[in-house]
């Protein structure tokens, strides 16, 4: 099954899924509730980065001249509206959990969060407005974020006596440091764009969402153009190495970066820009 089936075969209520120019837009569309991250959220959000990760790069069927299945190779998450990308996580779903519940509740949630950074092609989050909680986390997960000037970010789990359970204490150190992280956690304050831009959160903040998306889908088609598998690798690499020291992390990278000599998508590569053309990749 290729990508484009599996995602069609899909049955959301509170997603929509846009494919154009091989770039798949996926967009929480509860705007009544500000696209607030409910259970039902969660679940579709694991159908569609699931289906994502089980079918991209692999063989569209079994002949073995087959080339894998690169029909998305970008995909942008954002949020119905102007008003918010996603506010946060439901908490009348939350409130009567028990520690076992709630437990169970958080790993399915990081896991969804760990397919989103591990996908084969590159995530972009497109922020429009509120990014709170669950939101902001779930933010996190892409590879970078791409933030409105009406946007603001936070952890507030704290005036509801609890903590980010779905990968911010973890991912918001990673972006921004161990101090500032520990900061916005403990006070549970919000941050609007420009804090976040200086922070290193948003990686760049356009004057409206019209712009922004737009913004996000230049990014996701220059990406688009290069070799989906040097992608994949880079991708694979840049999380690899982050938690290893400088000795390991090149020892790391001179092994990644000798494996994709002599793969097709190399010679194509190299040999277009001898030539002067356009590559035509496969993604192998």
């Amino acid at each position: 099954m290729t990508v484009a089936q599996a995602l069609v075969a899909l049955e959301l209520d509170t997603l929509e899924l846009e494919i154009d120019e091989a770039i798949l837009t996926v967009t929480v569309n509860r705007p009544a509730v500000l696209n607030a991250l409910s259970p039902a959220v969660i679940d579709e959000l694991r159908q569609v980065f699931g289906a994502l990760r089980e079918t991209l790069g692999v063989p569209c069927d079994d002949a073995e001249d087959t080339a894998p299945d690169w029909s998305v190779r970008g995909v942008m998450l954002t949020g119905a509206g102007e008003k918010a990308f996603v506010a946060g996580a439901d908490i009348s779903a939350m409130q009567h959990m028990t520690p076992v519940e709630s437990r169970e509740y958080s790993l399915r949630t990081q896991e969804l969060t760990s397919w989103i950074e591990m996908l084969q092609v590159p995530v972009v989050a497109a922020v429009n407005g509120f990014a709170l909680g669950g939101g902001c986390e779930l933010a996190m997960a892409c590879d970078y974020i791409f933030a409105s000037e009406n946007a603001s970010f936070g952890q507030p789990e704290v005036a509801l006596g609890l903590i980010p359970g779905f990968g911010g204490t973890v991912r918001l150190t990673q972006y921004v440091g161990i101090a500032a992280a520990r900061e916005l956690i403990i006070t549970g304050r919000r941050i609007d764009s420009a804090e976040a831009l200086r922070l290193g959160l948003a990686l760049c903040v356009l004057p409206d969402v019209a712009a922004l998306r737009d913004a996000a889908r230049e990014s996701l088609r220059l990406a688009a153009a290069q070799s989906p598998a040097a992608v994949a690798s880079a991708k694979q690499t840049t999380r690899a190495v982050r938690p290893m020291s400088t000795d390991d992390g090149l020892a790391y990278e001179a092994e990644a970066f000798a494996g994709r000599f002599g793969t097709p998508d190399m010679v194509e590569g190299t040999t277009a820009f001898l030539e002067k053309r356009r590559a035509q990749f496969l993604g192998l």
